[in-house]
């Protein structure tokens, strides 16, 4: 009963802190609409950045996040959350609950708390619509180039340029940007409702000021560019007092949170993702001063990996294991190492091993597939893969290496279908059709055929879908 009602309190609350400040009339567009705006928003982000897909750091990202997703009320939208590989400190809401955080940013944080406040902020941020609010000021302007114009404003100065004008059409449309950032009003509703969810989650908040503190004293060391960040999420004084204020007065003790996981996606971040020379000089560093530490042994093995160094990364990869036995990720990275460096049958124990502790990241059995496959035993290996595609139906690799085991077994007709279909997972359309064509002439079966059919049929309508897309964009020209 206590649950019952502490949830409706704060559905109660979060309803109140999104209307009280938004004058009736300014509701925006509706939830399809934004759906809609959403969808070409990804497109625009997905063209112009790479995002980083490593399953430990997105794994991790997520667990966070659901915390704070958890913690609210039934909400109209399913949320998804993305680290983009950009060292700019930035993170942002797309309208319809799509959440981003630059590689650069996450790098900053010293902590699972700082995370949770920022992704707390942005998920408050879509949950009182405040960009679906001043849309219908702009409601003239598609929804093609209404996503460049809101993609420019939260990718910053880094990007706003490149991404605004791949879709903004005209200087009127242009004009329009300056009324969608956010204003003084949606900080405060955004920064109240975080704060609030935040505790419920499990968070103290003070994650938040440390967070802003970082990014503000940013734009004091680099005054070449004011941080991203800051350009559509202002830290003025009064808000750093307010929540300040908050704090103080909703000060009480939580559970603690174990910094772990916080630090080992942190880790590999860095180590995998981050300036080479700064990570190596970290990490050795690290292993000196404090050569007990697993997680500066991680580090290091993976920054030597990386720099090809396998005999004194795989040194450290094993010192690291020593503290963390059963650490699901320095099993996989360690196996992985093993691969590389042709050691197959210590790679398919440490794999199998991983695979055991951590059934969920698909690295762990597309490596344990490609080491079965060295090994000479293409039909297990078939049966991993066939298990990893069906499981993870977007993870192309996986289809890629499938397609090229059933090759050297000489099944041709699996070759080209599963080709085709890794094929069709990259948007490459040509090649899927040739593939797939292939496939169909060659088997026999009649469930595939069908499966086939469906396929080319997909694939036709995507082409012509472009082919239109690319006339339409001649004709403007």
């Amino acid at each position: 009963m206590k649950i019952i009602k502490k949830s409706m309190l704060l559905c109660t609350i979060i309803f109140f802190m999104c209307n009280i400040i938004t004058p009736k009339g300014a509701l925006g567009i509706t939830i399809q609409e934004e759906e809609e705006l959403s969808r070409e928003f990804m497109k625009v982000i997905l063209n112009h950045y790479e995002f980083i897909k490593d399953p430990l750091i997105v794994d991790y990202v997520n667990s966070v996040a659901q915390k704070i997703v958890t913690a609210l009320p039934p909400q109209p939208f399913s949320y998804h959350f993305y680290v983009i590989k950009d060292d700019t400190y930035n993170a942002f809401a797309s309208p319809a609950g799509h959440i981003f955080v630059n590689s650069g940013l996450l790098e900053a944080m010293d902590s699972e708390e700082e995370l949770a406040c920022i992704l707390a902020h942005e998920i408050s941020h879509v949950t009182c619509r405040h960009i679906s609010q001043k849309i219908e000021r702009a409601e003239k302007i598609s929804y093609a180039t209404l996503a460049g114009i809101v993609a420019g404003i939260f990718l910053g100065t880094s990007g706003a340029s490149e991404a605004a004008n791949a879709i903004t059409m005209g200087s009127v449309a242009a004009g329009q940007s300056l009324a969608l950032a956010y204003s003084r009003e949606d900080e405060r509703q955004a920064d109240q409702i975080g704060l609030t969810v935040l505790r419920k989650a499990g968070y103290n908040g003070k994650g938040l000021v440390s967070t802003l503190e970082k990014i503000r004293s940013k734009r004091w060391f680099d005054s070449r560019q004011i941080p991203t960040y800051l350009t559509t999420h202002p830290a003025s004084e009064e808000r750093m007092a307010y929540i300040d204020t908050w704090l103080e007065k909703n000060d009480e003790a939580l559970d603690n949170i174990d910094p772990y996981p916080f630090e080992r996606a942190h880790t590999r971040l860095a180590a995998v993702y981050g300036d080479e020379s700064i990570a190596l000089k970290q990490f050795k560093s690290a292993v000196e001063n404090h050569p007990d530490n697993p997680l500066g042994q991680y580090g290091y093995g993976l920054i030597l990996t990386r720099k090809g160094d396998r005999k004194n990364a795989e040194k450290h990869l094993k010192a690291a294991l020593a503290k963390r036995a059963f650490d699901p990720y320095i099993l996989k990275d360690l196996g992985h190492l093993y691969f590389l460096e042709g050691k197959y049958q210590e790679a398919l124990s440490i794999l199998d091993g991983a695979a055991s502790i951590n059934p969920n990241d698909p690295e762990i059995p597309f490596y344990l597939g490609r080491t079965q496959v060295e090994l000479g035993r293409l039909t297990d290996a078939v049966d991993t893969f066939e298990a990893l595609t069906s499981k993870y139906k977007n993870y192309p690799p996986a289809f890629r290496s499938l397609s090229e085991t059933y090759w050297k077994l000489g099944k041709m007709d699996d070759y080209h279908f599963y080709l085709g279909v890794y094929y069709v997972k990259l948007a490459n359309y040509k090649n899927a059709d040739f593939h797939l064509k292939k496939a169909l002439d060659s088997t026999s079966d009649l469930d595939k055929k069908t499966k086939i059919d469906e396929l080319l049929k997909d694939i036709g309508r995507e082409m012509s879908k472009s082919k239109k897309e690319e006339r339409n964009r001649a004709n403007k020209n």
